[in-house]
C-alpha cells in the first residue's frame, strides 16, 4: 500500500479546508456584541478553523482504505433528518423546546434506550447549553415563532 493519499481521500482534504475557509469568513461576519466583543464569534470561529485544521491532517496523512462499511448509513440519514428537523423547530419553537426533543432524539439514533438517560437529556442539555451560550457567553437565544419556553419562564 502506498503512503501516498488516495484520490478520494485528497478530495475530502481538500473540501474541508475549503469549507472551513469558506466558514472561517462567515464566522467572521458575525457581528460584535453590544459591548464590541466577539461573544458569537468564539464557536463558529473554533469549529471553522478546526475544519482547516482536518483538512490539512487528511491531505498529509490519508492512506487507501478498505470499502466502506454502509451498515451505519441508516442511523446517519436519521441524523441528517434530525438535524435539519431541530434548525426548523428552533425558528418555530425557540432553543430550549427544540433541544429537549433533540437531545433525546440524537441518543436514541446513537443507541442509548435508558429512559432515565433520555429524561436527563432532555432536561440538561437545554439547561447547560442555556447556562453556557446565552447566559455565560451573553449570545441572545433564538427565539421560536408560535411559542417560546423563555416566554413563559421570563429568561432571555
Amino acid at each position: 500500500m502506498s503512503t501516498q493519499a488516495a484520490p478520494a481521500a485528497r478530495g475530502v482534504g481538500v473540501a474541508l479546508i475549503l469549507i472551513g475557509i469558506g466558514a472561517t469568513v462567515t464566522s467572521l461576519s458575525i457581528d460584535l456584541d453590544q459591548y464590541g466583543r466577539w461573544g458569537a464569534r468564539y464557536f463558529p470561529l473554533g469549529g471553522s478553523i478546526t475544519l482547516v485544521v482536518l483538512g490539512l491532517l487528511e491531505l498529509r496523512g490519508a492512506k487507501v482504505s478498505a470499502p466502506t462499511d454502509r451498515r451505519h448509513l441508516p442511523a446517519i440519514g436519521a441524523l441528517l433528518i434530525l438535524s435539519l428537523a431541530y434548525i426548523w423547530s428552533i425558528s418555530a419553537f425557540g432553543y430550549l423546546v427544540s433541544t429537549a426533543l433533540a437531545a433525546p432524539a440524537a441518543l436514541w439514533i446513537f443507541g442509548v434506550r435508558n429512559p432515565i438517560g433520555l429524561l436527563a437529556a432532555g432536561v440538561l442539555c437545554p439547561t447547560i447549553y442555556h447556562g453556557i451560550f446565552f447566559v455565560a457567553l451573553g449570545v441572545f437565544p433564538p427565539l421560536g415563532q408560535y411559542f417560546d419556553l423563555l416566554d413563559v419562564i421570563g429568561g432571555y
